[in-house]
């Protein structure tokens, strides 16, 4: 059951990342940030479309290494604590280059998958 959980945690948690990136503007309300503007690019004067579409990207690049972890994890895999590694490091590198403080939860999340990977939590997964 654990190993489900944590499955489908992996899984779930790389596939917020575009959808938290690609979330539709309402007129009239400011979004919770702005996928256009980056503080890294906009300081090298990078236009806001193509920051928007960096940022979609590795979104994306993100929710694939996630998913393939997870269905590692559920596989039995042995590799599959490399590929969560890969994936919270990108999802930090992300909130990092756009960080905003709506981001924080997920950056505890990407730190915590980083953690229980180097402790080996849960042991029953391993």
């Amino acid at each position: 059951m654990i190993t489900f959980l944590s499955a489908v945690f992996l899984i779930v948690h790389g596939l917020l990342h575009p959808g938290v990136w690609t979330a539709p503007r309402r007129p009239g309300e400011s979004p919770p940030f702005d996928p256009g503007h980056s503080w890294a690019l906009t300081a090298v004067h990078i236009a806001p479309e193509p920051v928007r579409a960096i940022a979609l990207s590795i979104a994306w690049y993100i929710a694939v290494v996630y998913t393939v972890a997870g269905a590692g994890l559920l596989a039995g895999s042995t590799w599959w604590p490399t590929a969560a590694l890969v994936g919270a490091a990108g999802g930090l590198v992300l909130k990092t280059l756009w960080f905003d403080p709506w981001l924080t939860v997920g950056v505890l999340l990407d730190v915590g998958v980083i953690v229980a990977v180097a402790c080996t939590w849960p042991a029953s997964v391993y």
